[in-house]
C-alpha cells in the first residue's frame, strides 16, 4: 500500500489507512459487541426513564387554630424560609384547620439527599421562632423510586377483611427480605385491636368517670427489668410486673373501689379482641363474578437503580412459595400492577421494532446496491448500538421506551456514513483508472474523498440533535436519551465509517465487485428518471422565469403547508395519548358524607365498570388511596384518606388482546360514571397515565386576588366557563362544601367551680368521639402492632345527647362528686373554615379540568376559555382594571389584582415548546458556524440550510392526513430532520464545488451532481423512513415517526433541485 498517498489523504484517509489492514479490527468489533452485551444485560429495566425531581412534604400542627391563623402563624413564616433554599422551584401550601402542609418541589435534577438536608438545616437553625402549641415539623420526601412497582390484591369471598390483613402482613413480612425490594405498604383491611367500649351509665353508676381509666389501663399493662439479685453463688434477674396477655387479663382489671367491693373494668365496659372498627374498605371484582369480594393490596417498591423486572420476578416466585405454605387456598392472589412485566413487554417489543429496523435497512440496501456492499453497511449498526448502549449504561440511564427509542431512531441516521463511503468504494472501484491499482489504496483515497463532508456532515446532523438534551422541566428527562443516544450513535457510527467499514469493504468487495465499468464510474446515470431530472434543471438554469414561477410554487407549498396550524387542521398537543392497560376513578363526595355513603357510590360505579368488556379486574378503595403512579406521586394522591374519598383501580386487557385504546375506554366509561356522581353531588376525575410528565390536571387556572373573596367570586365564574366550554370535563375547584360544625364552648365559670380543666374536657370529648389507643397489647407472634382502644360504643357517637351524658370529675379534688358534662359546656354551631392555597408564597385558588371531547388538546380549550375569560370585568372582583389579566407561563407580579395564570399541561406545552424553539434557534446558528468554517463564504451556507424548512411541506400535510397531533416529538423530529437534510445538501454543494475545482462548467456541476449524488441521498432518505417506520404505530412518538419520514421524502425531492439551482443563482 502507498504510504505516501496515505499522508497525503486527510484524516479520514489516514484513519482508514491504520486499520483497513489492521489485525486491532476485528477485535474491536468483537470487543464492541460484548461490551454492548454486557450493557443490556447490566442495564435495569423500566418502563419509564428516571427522574430526579425531589419532592419534600414538610407537615406542622397547630392544635385548634384557624387556617388563617396557620397561615399566618406557620405557613408563610416557614414558605419565607424554605424558598430561600438553593434549587427550589415551587413551593405549594395548605393551610387547614389545626395544621400546615407545605410541598416543596426541587428542579429537576437536584440531588435528593442535598435537597433534605439543606431543608432540615434551614428549619432547625430556626426552631428558636416556632410559636406556643406549635409541633416540630414531621418532613417526609419523595421520588420517583417511591412508586409501587408492584401491586398484590389477596381477595377472597371466604375470608373477611380482618383475616386478610394478618395474612397479608405476613407476607409482606416474607417478601421484605428479597434484595432490591423497598418500601411495602399494607392497603385495606382490619388490623386487630383490643376494644374497650366502655358503658358511660355504667361507669357514672360505680362513681367513675372516663378520664381516669386511660392511667388506669396503662398502670396494668406494665413489665420491666427491675435489677437482679445475687444469692448462693448465682446472679438472678428480677422483673416486676406482667403484661396483659389475653382478653381475660383485661377484663380483670381493678378500675376502681366502690360500695367497698373492687370495681372491675368488665362491669363498665365490653372487652372485644378482634378487628378494628372499619374506617376503610377494600373490595376486588372481575368481570367472571358478580359479586365484588373483600381485599387486602399489598404494594411493593424497589430500590433505586434496581432492574424492575428482575425484583418483580423474585417476589413472584416468593409469593409461589408462600402459597404451598402461608396462603390458603381459597384465598386469590391478583397481580393488579406489574410495572416488571410491562418493562420487559416494552422492552422486548422495541428490541423486535430495532431488530426489524435493521433487517430492513439491510434488505433496502442490499436492492440499492447489492449483497455484498448491504453486509459492509450492517456491520456498523450492530458496533454502534452496542457502543451507544455503553454509553447509556455508564451514563447511569435505565433501559427503558426512551432510551430504546432513541436507539431505534438512530438507526435510521447511524447507517448513512457508512453508506456513503461504501457507495464511494464502490464508485472508485469501478473507475477504469483504478483497474489494476491496489484495493486498499482504492479504498482509502475514496474514504478521503468523502471523508471531511462526511465528518462535517455528521457534526452538522450532531449539531441539530444535541440541543435538544438542554430543555428544562419534568418534559427534559423524558427528551434527553435522545439526543444524548443519537449523537453518541452519530459519533461512533463516524468512527466505524473510517475504520470498519474499509476494512469490511477491501474483505467482502475484493472478491465480488464488478470489473471496472469502461464507461467510468463518474459517468452520470442514464435513466427515465435521471433525462426526466434534465428536462426540468435545464430550463430551470437557462430561463429566470422558470426559476422565478419555480421557487413561487415552493414558498406556496411551504406557506399552505404553515397555514395547517394556524386553521386547526393540525392540532397542536404536548403528547398524545397513550394506550396504557390502567386508568384510575378519583371519587370525591361531598364534605360530611359517612364512609358507607361513599361506599355505595363507588359501588355503583364499579357495576358500570364491570360491564365493560376490556375491563380484567378492578378494585375499589374507599376512605384510602390506591397504589399510586407517577402521577398520582406529583398529584399526592396518597394523601388521600378519610370518608369521602374512594378510588375505583382499573385493569384493561393488554393493549394487543383489545381493540380500543385505554384512552377511548375511559372515554366511553366517563359519561355514565359522571352521572352517578353528579346524581350524588360528588366530583370525578378520570385519571389515566400521562404520556409525559404529569401534572396536578390538564387543565389548571390559577386564580389569583387581593383577598379571598375576591379569589372566590373569580373562580366561581372561571369554573362556570369551563362547564360552559365544550369538551371540558371532570371540573372541579379547590374549595369544599359549605357546612357547618358543632362547637362545644367550655363555660368557664362552671369549669373552674368543679375544678374541671379544659383540657381534661377535650380529653373526654376526643376519647368518646374518637376513641384513644391507651398502651399496646403485647403478641409476640403478630406482624402489626395491637392497639388497646378505650371509645364509646358506636351508636352513642353519633347523638350530642349521649355525649353530653359524660360524667367527668376534677383531677385534683379529692372525692369531688361526678359532673355531667352538659353542665360544664354550651353547644354552639358554626360554618367550617376553608383551606388556604398558597404557590410560592402567592394566595390562590385553583380551578381544574380535563378535556375529552372532539379536539383532545387543552391548546384549543383554553384558547376559547380566554375569549370568554376576556369578557369579565376586573373591578367586579376588587381590582382597578377592567380586563382579568392572563398569564401562561410566570405568576402574576401584583397578586393584589385578578388574575388568572394557566397552568398545568399547558404550561409545559409552552415550555417545551419555548426550549425546542431556542433550541432549533442554537441548532440553525450551529450548523452555520460550521458550514461557514467549511465553505469559507457566508451565503454558500444558507443555500445549504435553505433545505431545512422544505420538510415542512411533507411534515405538515401528513399529519393531516394521518389525523395525528403535532406534539413535542414531532418538533424533534423535525429538527433531528433538519441535521439530515443539512447532511445531504452539504454532500451536494460539495461536489458541486469539487467538479468545478476539476474544471466543469458551473452549470454542467450543479445538474451532475443532482444526478450523481441522488443515489446516496436516496439511499439516506429512505433508511430515515425504513428506520423511523417501526414507530409509526406507537402513541407517543408517532409525531417523531412522521416528521423524519415525510420530512425526508419532502426535503430530498424539493432540494434536490432548489439547492443546486440557488447554489447556481449564488454562483452565477
Amino acid at each position: 500500500m502507498d504510504t505516501k498517498n496515505i499522508a497525503h489523504s486527510g484524516f479520514s484517509g489516514r484513519l482508514a489507512g491504520m486499520f483497513i489492514d489492521s489485525k486491532l479490527t476485528i477485535l474491536g468489533i468483537i470487543a464492541s459487541l460484548l461490551l454492548g452485551f454486557l450493557a443490556v444485560i447490566m442495564l435495569p429495566r423500566e418502563e419509564e426513564p428516571q427522574i430526579k425531581v425531589p419532592m419534600i412534604d414538610v407537615l406542622v400542627a397547630m392544635e385548634g387554630a384557624t387556617p388563617k391563623e396557620v397561615e399566618q402563624q406557620l405557613t408563610i413564616p416557614m414558605e419565607k424560609l424554605l424558598y430561600e433554599l438553593p434549587d427550589v422551584e415551587y413551593i405549594y401550601s395548605t393551610s387547614m384547620t389545626g395544621k400546615s402542609m407545605l410541598v416543596v418541589r426541587f428542579f429537576v435534577g437536584a440531588d435528593l439527599e442535598n435537597a433534605i438536608v439543606r431543608l432540615n438545616q434551614k428549619l432547625e437553625t430556626n426552631f428558636d421562632r416556632i410559636p406556643h402549641n406549635v409541633s416540630r415539623p414531621l418532613i417526609k420526601p419523595h421520588t420517583i423510586d417511591d412508586v409501587p412497582i408492584l401491586a398484590l390484591t389477596l381477595h377472597s369471598q371466604q375470608y373477611d377483611h380482618f383475616m386478610l390483613r394478618r395474612i397479608t402482613a405476613q407476607v409482606d413480612d416474607a417478601i421484605k427480605n428479597i434484595p432490591e425490594v423497598a418500601e411495602t405498604k399494607i392497603i385495606g383491611g382490619n388490623r386487630r385491636q383490643v376494644t374497650i367500649s366502655i358503658d358511660p351509665l355504667l361507669l357514672a353508676s360505680r362513681n367513675l368517670s372516663i378520664t381516669e381509666l386511660p392511667p388506669i389501663l396503662q398502670q396494668a399493662n406494665r413489665q420491666s427489668h427491675s435489677g437482679s439479685m445475687v444469692s448462693a453463688n448465682r446472679e438472678t434477674a428480677l422483673q416486676t410486673g406482667t403484661f396483659l396477655r389475653n382478653s381475660d387479663d383485661i377484663k380483670r382489671i381493678v378500675i376502681g373501689v366502690y360500695g367497698g367491693r373492687p370495681v372491675y373494668l368488665e362491669d363498665v365496659a365490653t372487652i372485644t379482641d378482634g378487628p378494628e372498627e372499619s374506617d376503610t374498605y377494600v373490595l376486588h371484582g372481575s368481570r367472571q363474578k358478580q359479586e365484588m369480594e373483600p381485599a387486602v393490596t399489598l404494594s411493593i417498591a424497589k430500590r433505586p437503580g434496581a432492574n424492575a423486572v428482575s425484583v418483580v420476578r423474585a417476589v413472584m416466585t416468593k409469593v409461589e412459595t408462600l402459597k404451598q405454605t402461608l396462603i390458603p387456598a381459597d384465598i386469590e392472589v391478583s397481580i393488579t400492577r406489574d410495572y416488571g412485566e410491562t418493562a420487559s413487554e416494552k422492552s422486548n417489543e422495541l428490541l423486535l421494532h430495532m431488530g426489524i429496523a435493521v433487517f430492513g435497512v439491510a434488505l433496502l440496501i442490499l436492492l440499492f446496491l447489492g449483497w455484498r456492499e448491504s453486509v459492509v453497511v450492517m456491520l456498523a449498526i450492530p458496533s454502534t448500538l452496542a457502543l451507544t448502549l455503553l454509553i447509556f449504561y455508564l451514563y447511569g440511564y435505565t433501559l427503558n421506551r426512551i432510551t430504546l427509542f432513541a436507539l431505534i431512531f438512530s438507526i435510521g441516521i447511524l447507517v448513512d456514513d457508512a453508506i456513503v463511503v461504501v457507495e464511494n468504494i464502490v464508485r472508485h472501484l469501478k473507475l477504469p483508472h483504478n483497474s489494476s491499482r491496489s484495493t486498499l489504496t482504492i479504498a482509502v483515497e475514496a474514504v478521503a474523498e468523502v471523508g471531511n463532508p462526511t465528518i462535517l456532515a455528521t457534526w452538522a446532523v450532531i449539531a441539530a440533535i444535541l440541543p435538544m438534551a438542554f430543555v428544562g422541566g419534568l418534559m427534559g428527562p423524558y427528551m434527553r436519551p435522545i439526543p444524548i443516544g443519537a449523537s453518541a450513535a452519530m459519533i461512533f457510527s463516524l468512527i466505524i465509517a473510517f475504520t470498519v467499514t474499509p476494512w469490511a469493504a477491501i474483505h467482502v468487495l475484493k472478491r465480488g465487485h464488478h470489473p471496472p465499468s469502461t464507461s467510468g464510474g463518474d459517468e452520470v446515470p442514464d435513466d427515465f428518471f435521471t433525462r426526466l431530472y434534465h428536462r426540468i434543471m435545464d430550463p430551470l438554469l437557462a430561463c429566470r422565469a422558470w426559476r422565478l414561477v419555480f421557487f413561487i410554487v415552493i414558498t406556496l407549498l411551504l406557506l399552505g403547508s404553515m397555514t395547517m396550524v394556524g386553521t386547526g387542521m393540525v392540532k397542536v398537543k404536548m403528547l398524545p395519548f397513550d394506550n396504557k392497560s390502567e386508568f384510575q376513578i378519583i371519587l370525591d363526595m361531598p364534605e360530611g358524607t359517612p364512609l358507607e355513603a361513599t361506599s355505595r357510590v363507588a359501588l355503583e360505579m364499579a357495576d358500570i365498570i364491570r360491564d365493560e368488556p376490556a375491563v380484567v379486574d378492578y378494585q375499589v378503595y374507599v376512605g384510602t388511596a390506591s397504589p399510586y403512579n407517577f402521577n398520582g406521586l406529583v398529584r399526592h394522591y396518597f394523601m388521600r384518606n378519610g370518608p369521602t374519598v374512594a378510588d375505583i383501580q382499573v385493569n384493561l386487557l393488554p393493549k394487543h388482546d383489545r381493540s380500543m385504546k385505554s384512552h377511548d375506554i375511559a372515554k366511553r366509561l366517563r359519561p355514565a360514571l359522571t352521572q352517578i356522581a353528579r346524581e350524588h353531588g360528588a366530583t370525578l376525575a378520570v385519571a389515566e397515565v400521562p404520556p409525559g410528565p404529569p401534572v396536578l390536571q390538564t387543565l389548571v387556572a390559577e386564580i389569583y386576588g387581593k383577598n379571598d373573596k375576591s379569589r372566590q367570586a373569580l373562580a366561581k365564574q372561571v369554573k362556570g366557563i369551563f362547564e360552559a366550554t365544550d369538551g371540558v370535563v371532570d371540573i372541579d375547584w379547590y374549595r369544599e362544601t359549605d357546612r357547618t360544625r358543632t362547637v362545644i364552648n367550655v363555660d368557664k365559670e362552671k369549669a373552674a367551680l368543679n375544678h374541671i380543666s379544659e383540657q381534661q374536657i377535650t380529653r373526654a370529648v376526643k376519647l368518646a368521639l374518637d376513641g384513644m389507643s391507651i398502651d399496646l397489647f403485647h403478641q409476640a407472634r403478630d406482624k402489626e402492632p395491637i392497639n388497646m382502644v378505650l371509645e364509646l360504643p358506636r351508636s352513642q357517637r353519633g347523638r350530642i345527647d349521649e355525649l353530653l351524658n359524660l360524667s367527668l370529675r376534677s383531677e385534683t379534688a379529692m372525692n369531688s362528686p361526678l359532673v355531667p358534662l352538659r353542665e360544664l359546656v354550651i353547644v354552639s354551631t358554626e360554618p367550617v373554615d376553608q383551606p388556604i392555597y398558597r404557590k410560592n408564597l402567592k394566595p390562590v385558588l385553583y380551578v381544574t379540568g380535563d378535556v375529552a371531547g372532539t379536539v383532545e388538546s387543552p391548546v384549543y380549550a383554553i384558547l376559547d376559555m380566554n375569549k370568554r375569560i376576556g369578557e369579565l370585568n376586573g373591578t367586579d372582583f376588587g381590582g382597578t382594571h377592567k380586563k382579568v389579566a392572563i398569564y401562561n407561563l410566570f405568576q402574576p407580579f401584583d397578586e393584589t389584582e385578578p388574575a388568572i395564570k394557566w397552568d398545568g399541561e399547558w404550561h409545559i406545552t409552552l415550555e417545551v415548546f419555548r426550549d425546542l424553539g431556542l433550541a432549533f434557534c442554537v441548532v440553525l446558528i450551529l450548523i452555520y458556524m460550521l458550514m461557514v468554517g467549511w465553505f469559507k463564504d457566508y451565503i454558500t451556507p444558507l443555500v445549504v440550510m435553505a433545505a431545512i424548512p422544505f420538510s415542512l411541506i411533507g411534515i405538515l400535510p401528513a399529519h393531516w392526513s394521518m389525523d395525528a397531533f403535532f406534539t413535542a416529538t414531532s418538533m424533534i423530529g423535525f429538527m433531528a430532520g433538519a441535521g439530515i437534510v443539512v447532511r445531504n445538501s452539504i454532500i451536494l454543494v460539495d461536489f458541486i464545488e469539487l467538479r468545478i475545482r476539476e474544471g466543469l462548467p458551473l452549470a454542467e456541476a450543479v445538474v451532475e451532481a443532482g444526478a450523481v449524488r441522488f443515489r446516496p441521498m436516496l439511499l439516506t432518505a429512505l433508511a430515515v423512513v425504513v428506520g423511523a417506520s417501526v414507530i409509526l404505530a406507537d402513541p407517543i412518538f408517532q409525531g417523531l415517526a412522521i416528521s423524519l419520514m415525510f420530512g425526508e421524502i419532502a426535503s430530498l425531492l424539493v432540494s434536490r433541485m432548489a439547492v443546486p439551482v440557488m447554489y447556481y443563482m449564488v454562483k452565477k
